[in-house]
């Protein structure tokens, strides 16, 4: 009698089930009733426009009916889609819109070909014409639900049999029994390291349990390889399962090089070229029984050419026939199957093909000793006991610190849906049950280290084979600085590129983030890596869309991915965009641990995340990930890779002083610099980006830093020390309180270092150059000198007396005044205001320019009245002057005045009055164009004014017309023939 824990787990998982086969049919009705056809088309969910090829007997007598898209032409190929073989489609007439004619099994997918496998109570009711039109629309898969349910039914039910002590293990009711002693092994693989030695020694001596931990990159595959044959060497009968056919087909092409009777289970077009010749249709062909069963199809597939030739009234004699022959088709193919399944040392196929209602059944319950199931933490519970009901025993191998089983139903997900039965076991039992693959041979240890200490309780250890391994070790790569590295961070905060913000769509993508991925691919590319060896991942499918639109017209070889269909591959390279961005500091999908844990551990020797550390430093997870990058890894931010990004809310951050933007919280790798420093002082380090910079092979920014004496006494993390920061603010205000122009910072200091003075530098308003390469780069700071004007001309005679016209001042350009609010100025930079008085009367800016003639003739022209200004030593006088004129309309030849009335200018820094205040009128139109340009781009928000005005008529008042336009089309239409009519007469 089942257990009340059997029971209860029973009923909760199909409610669970119910939950979510009801949100996958929903998400198909809505498909179908909200949705165009040609939109569904778009989205890879429907094929339109299809013609019947052919149609034949397969396995079980099945109907199979290959379609393929109408010709136009010579090239007949099916639009890009997302129908794999197993999936369930409904086929339609393509002249009626509502009627479903069938549902079939997708069977196979070729660019060129659908192959759909229909029932048998469907082979005389279709009549497919080949003249006609069809389409096909993915359905909610219910077989693989009905198969579920059915196996949880079945355990609900499960009385005796080989499965009973293993069930009350794995519901707790008793303890796993003890190991028995099993004699020194020799292993297949002599290259199995202690760890995987230790595991499958553990799996072979448990009566009913083991659990293999596999880490990312530890051999799992390789370990679940070796206590298979090892189980098979022993006389036992192995079923080897895995929840996809990709995980399943892995294991067949290992276990094929080591020459095993192995039996591959399901349709061959679901399987890998490399191993069909092992799945159960082509060991069946290559049976005794094969020429019987060809020549009984051939017969079958006779009878059908006669039935769609006849009329009705002779269908019921051949329906008959065709009953016969199927019948003693079904006996022949199941002898046969039957001896293939027999002979076989190990079964494969994906748990829900081990099904009860698939060729398995023909084999007496205690037919296998033992159950693998791979990647079970992948996989649900429920599909995992279709398989675990047939065998006294389970290995079960994983790593439940990755992706969990993927779940349409959020709610059903919540309520435990996702909870896998490793996951649940490794919990419960622990060591136990349990034994973790410890030694990893993909990745760099630089990678490897931030997963083994945040997941994996610090147990990994990098293979000295692959510990030290870069991208410059590669055949025909360049030691460039990208392929000197194994962690980069490319930092995008303070720099405006925020994701998109779409209210109707789920997914998210990021423009800016599709440019830095770019432009790093590119360098890694001129470096020599090749593009093959190279993967983009993000985690939002929306970003993947943007970044093959970016990308694969010029990489055609790059692979771009989201993280989900990533999982369980490597790269040499692979490149993180993590896409959130926002103010809200909102990080939405990237929470799951789990992902971030695939999406890092995918690459073997380099990988580079891209991200805005302001706003993932809001969860704590990611947080880590951060920081680890920014102690062991290397530094940038996006302005070194982008010349035209504007930094988030600068002229905002401005108008509250240097003090607000010091103390403002940021990311260790936050970057505040502002336009004027990306184009003084970070012009250089963009340049030598965009190029491929070179720097000694094999080290990074941080790791060069201890070789030399460092400001902060060699801190690696002196982007974090607040006892660095301190004193580069001393260094600086130093400075600036002496009479020195510039001050040089050594090489020494690291990428955290250098953003830190950029950034102090930029808060006192003096330049900040960065010059050199790699291990020599430093910065250095200098005083702003005051913008020169140009002298004036010699003074000529007056306007309208035939001499030269008189001088008039020239105007500073734009691009020089420039000026932030008085609380920002630096004590080195001149008062603009100040220097245009004197420049409009004739005299020095400053003190050491070139004096102006002292007597000038007014001019007779209309303009600023003159202002006889003391001489420099008259400060208050001076002062008075300044203020005067700052209250004077800013436009040229204006005298109004703007104390009461006036418009400040925060393109300029100028106030005008209200007949010059617009951008356009005084000279600021173009800038002010591009400032409501970054705005909507940075906010998503279309402003007043900003945008073209909608001259679209309103409908009505088009229906209007047309009416009227008929109208008249028609009186026209009417004389005309009238007119005929009279000629004739």
């Amino acid at each position: 009698m089942a257990s009340a824990a059997v029971e209860s787990f029973v009923t909760k998982q199909l409610d669970l089930l119910e939950l979510e086969r009801d949100a996958e049919v929903e998400e198909r009705r809505s498909w179908q009733e909200n949705i165009s056809l040609k939109e569904l088309q778009s989205r890879g969910v429907c094929l339109l426009k299809l013609q019947v090829s052919s149609q034949r007997t397969g396995l079980y007598g099945r109907l199979l009916v290959t379609f393929e898209p109408r010709r136009c032409g010579s090239v007949a190929a099916l639009p890009s889609n997302s129908f794999t073989s197993g999936d369930i489609v409904g086929l339609y007439d393509a002249a009626n819109e509502g009627s479903q004619l069938a549902t079939g099994i997708l069977t196979r997918v070729t660019q060129k070909s659908v192959t759909v496998a229909f029932d048998e109570s469907h082979d005389f009711q279709l009549s497919l014409d080949r003249e006609n039109s069809y389409r096909l629309l993915k359905l909610a898969n219910d077989v693989t639900y009905r198969r579920l349910k059915k196996a949880l039914i079945a355990l609900k039910k499960y009385h005796s049999g080989p499965a009973s002590s293993l069930i009350e293990v794995l519901f707790g009711r008793s303890a796993p029994s003890p190991a028995s002693e099993i004699h020194p092994l020799t292993f297949f693989n002599t290259c199995l390291d202690a760890s995987q030695k230790e595991a499958v020694s553990f799996a072979l001596s448990q009566k009913e349990l083991a659990i293999i931990h596999g880490p990312p990159g530890t051999g799992k595959t390789t370990t679940v390889v070796e206590i298979i044959l090892q189980a098979v060497k022993q006389g036992l009968k192995v079923l080897c399962c895995a929840p996809s056919n990709i995980a399943v087909d892995n294991l067949v092409e290992r276990l094929a090089l080591c020459k095993q009777r192995i039996l591959r289970l399901g349709h061959p077009a679901r399987l890998l070229e490399s191993i069909q010749q092992h799945c159960l249709d082509a060991v069946v062909a290559r049976s005794d029984s094969a020429q019987i069963v060809a020549d009984i199809r051939k017969d079958i597939d006779q009878v059908f050419v006669g039935v769609l030739t006849q009329d009705k009234r002779e269908k019921s004699n051949f329906r008959n026939e065709v009953k016969l022959l199927r019948k003693e088709l079904k006996g022949r193919e199941e002898a046969a199957i039957l001896e293939s399944l027999t002979s076989a040392n190990v079964v494969l196929a994906t748990n829900t093909g081990a099904s009860a209602d698939g060729p398995l059944k023909l084999l007496p319950e205690n037919h296998f000793d033992v159950v693998v199931i791979d990647e079970c933490a992948q996989a649900l519970e429920a599909s995992c006991w279709i398989p675990l009901l047939k065998a006294r025993k389970c290995i079960l191998a994983g790593d439940h610190k990755q992706l969990p089983p993927t779940i349409v139903s959020h709610k059903a997900a919540l309520a435990g849906l996702s909870l896998s039965l490793m996951e649940r076991l490794a919990e419960e039992y622990g060591a136990r049950a349990v034994r973790t693959l410890t030694v990893q041979y993909r990745m760099h240890q630089a990678i490897m280290r931030w997963a083994s200490d945040t997941m994996y309780l610090g147990q990994l250890t990098a293979h000295p084979s692959v510990a030290g391994h870069l991208l410059r070790d590669l055949p025909g790569v360049a030691a460039t600085e990208e392929t000197g590295v194994p962690l980069l961070l490319v930092d995008t905060a303070g720099c405006g590129l925020f994701e998109l913000e779409e209210e109707d769509e789920q997914s998210k993508g990021n423009p800016g983030e599709v440019r830095l991925v770019s432009l790093h691919i590119q360098a890694l590319v001129d470096a020599g890596v090749p593009a093959r060896d190279i993967a983009v991942v993000s985690p939002y499918n929306l970003q993947v869309d943007l970044l093959r639109q970016s990308l694969a017209h010029k990489h055609p070889e790059l692979e771009i991915k989201s993280v989900d269909g990533f999982q369980g591959r490597e790269k040499e390279a692979v490149i993180l965009s993590f896409v959130r961005s926002n103010r809200k500091g909102e990080v939405g999908f990237l929470a799951e641990d789990r992902r971030i844990n695939v999406a890092v551990t995918r690459a073997r020797r380099h990988v580079a995340v891209i991200c805005d550390s302001r706003t993932v430093n809001n969860h704590a997870f990611l947080k880590t990930l951060v920081e680890y990058f920014t102690r062991h890894g290397e530094v940038r931010t996006a302005f070194e890779y982008l010349d035209d990004i504007v930094p988030e809310n600068y002229s905002h951050e401005s108008s509250q002083g240097p003090s607000h933007a010091a103390t403002k919280p940021q990311g260790p790798a936050t970057s505040t610099r502002t336009g004027s420093q990306r184009q003084e002082g970070g012009r250089e380090s963009a340049a030598a980006a965009r190029q491929g910079r070179k720097k000694p092979a094999g080290k990074s920014l941080a790791a060069e830093a201890p070789s030399q004496p460092s400001l902060n006494g060699g801190n690696l993390e002196g982007v974090e020390s607040q006892d660095g920061v301190d004193h580069f603010r001393a260094m600086i205000a130093e400075f600036m309180a002496s009479d020195k122009t510039q001050l040089e910072f050594p090489p020494s200091l690291n990428s955290h270092d250098r953003l830190r003075v950029h950034q102090i530098a930029e808060e006192h308003g003096l330049r900040h150059d960065s010059s050199g390469e790699g291990k020599r780069r430093f910065i250095t700071v200098s005083k702003r000198a005051p913008p020169a004007l140009r002298p004036p001309a010699a003074p000529g005679p007056p306007a309208g007396t035939g001499g030269p016209a008189p001088l008039q001042p020239v105007p500073p350009s734009p691009a020089r005044t420039e000026q932030p609010p008085r609380e920002q100025r630096g004590p080195d930079q001149p008062d603009l205001r100040l220097q245009r008085v004197r420049s409009a009367q004739g005299q020095p800016a400053n003190k050491g320019q070139q004096k102006l003639p002292e007597k000038k003739k007014k001019k007779e022209s209309k303009g600023h009245p003159s202002i006889d200004l003391p001489t420099e030593e008259d400060f208050e006088a001076l002062v008075s002057a300044a203020i005067k004129a700052d209250n004077t309309c800013g436009f040229t030849k204006c005298t109004a005045s703007v104390t009461a009335l006036g418009q400040f200018c925060q393109l300029c820094s100028r106030r005008y009055c209200l007949s010059h205040h617009l951008p356009e009128i005084h000279g600021c139109g173009e800038r002010a164009r591009a400032h409501a340009r970054q705005r909507i781009s940075r906010e998503g928000i279309l402003y007043a004014g900003s945008g073209t005005k909608d001259r679209s008529l309103d409908p009505a008042k088009r229906a209007q017309l047309q009416r009227r336009l008929d109208k008249k089309l028609s009186e026209l239409s009417n004389q005309r023939t009238s007119r005929r009519k009279e000629r004739g007469t």
